[in-house]
């Protein structure tokens, strides 16, 4: 009895605050583009107060632009062609000519490495994307129907089922076989990178729509006959999408560490193609004699970019956190009344 009266009790200041609003608003829609223009202020503040606080986000979304951009203007910023061989520079070390300097074959490493993530990231990116795309549907599809009955429920076990079939596969050995069967192109690397990161969105998308299915603005759209899919795209997803958002950039990097891996191992980008895979299986066996260059210096590269996509991730996962938003916007309130 009691709560019910709180909810009449909060609806009554609700309707009051909404019908104030409204009377104080000017005509035309001022007050509405005001109030979108704050959380745009708010959302931007906001970040930036997050990254000031937590500099090594910022680290982070710097490593990550800086290689996007390297990897898009290498045709005008590399000093060399990454594919022309010239036998007379063979292992030649680092120098003012080629800072990063040669490979066994006499190509420039530094350009290399500066056109390998145009191959890296979009392998990556786009496998990830599509494991998103095809894991976030499914594991919304399960979740909200997990206590259903009949075809619905068969279906929901089936594919929760499936998933435990591939998670069990080692997903190396599995990209491997995938990449076998479905031939050696970039193609079906980015169809292995897809095929295995989809069970980890599945099951974070059930996870999330499990304990959104059942909050009173999802039953209210029931109550007033909205449908399934209706529902699941206009309420369900975008209350539950954050965690999977964060699992993106994180992904991204285990992506590369796969296609580099393929690579390595012969399975993935073919040579002379710029790939970092491909350029420390080439150079790996140079470090024995001394020769390190060829190795380590795509292996750094790739290192580096791995770290800066896991920091973006863990600024994603912290940006969507309600409580620790709480705790950013207190702190600016602080630091504004000081």
């Amino acid at each position: 009895m009691s709560s019910n009266l709180e909810w009449e009790k909060e609806d009554s200041l609700t309707s009051r605050a909404t019908s104030s609003t409204a009377a104080l608003a000017p005509a035309g829609g001022g007050g509405g583009a005001r109030s979108r223009l704050g959380r745009t202020r708010g959302g931007a503040g906001y970040f930036l107060a997050t990254i000031l606080q937590h500099p090594q986000f910022g680290l982070g979304y710097l490593i990550v632009v800086g290689v996007v951009l390297v990897g898009l203007l290498a045709p005008w910023i590399a000093p060399y062609s990454p594919i022309t061989a010239d036998p007379s520079q063979y292992l030649e070390a680092p120098s003012w000519e080629h800072p990063m300097g040669t490979d066994s074959t006499g190509m420039d490493i530094l350009s290399r490495v500066m056109f390998a993530p145009r191959i890296d990231l979009t392998i990556a990116i786009l496998g990830t994307l599509v494991s998103a795309a095809i894991g976030t549907l499914l594991g919304a599809l399960v979740g909200y129907y997990q206590s259903a009955r009949g075809l619905r429920a068969l279906f929901c076990d089936g594919i929760v089922r499936a998933s435990d079939v591939l998670q069990a596969f080692p997903v190396f050995v599995f990209a491997i076989a995938l990449v076998a069967i479905f031939g050696q192109s970039i193609q079906s690397i980015i169809a292995a990178i897809a095929f295995v990161n989809i069970p980890i969105y599945l099951r974070l998308m059930r996870s999330q729509v499990m304990a959104v299915r059942n909050l009173r603005y999802v039953e209210a759209a029931i109550v007033c006959g909205v449908g399934d899919l209706t529902i699941i795209r206009r309420h369900v997803i975008p209350n539950a999408i954050a965690p999977v958002l964060a699992q993106l950039s994180v992904n991204v990097g285990f992506a590369i560490i796969l296609t580099a891996a393929l690579s390595f191992v012969g399975a993935g980008v073919r040579a002379p193609t710029p790939e970092w895979g491909s350029m420390i299986a080439m150079g790996f066996q140079n470090v024995t004699t001394g020769q390190w260059w060829p190795s380590v210096f795509p292996g750094l590269a790739l290192a580096v970019t791995v770290f800066g996509f896991a920091l973006v991730g863990a600024s994603i996962e912290f940006l969507a956190d309600p409580e620790r938003r709480a705790t950013i916007v207190a702190r600016k309130g602080r630091a504004r009344a000081a």
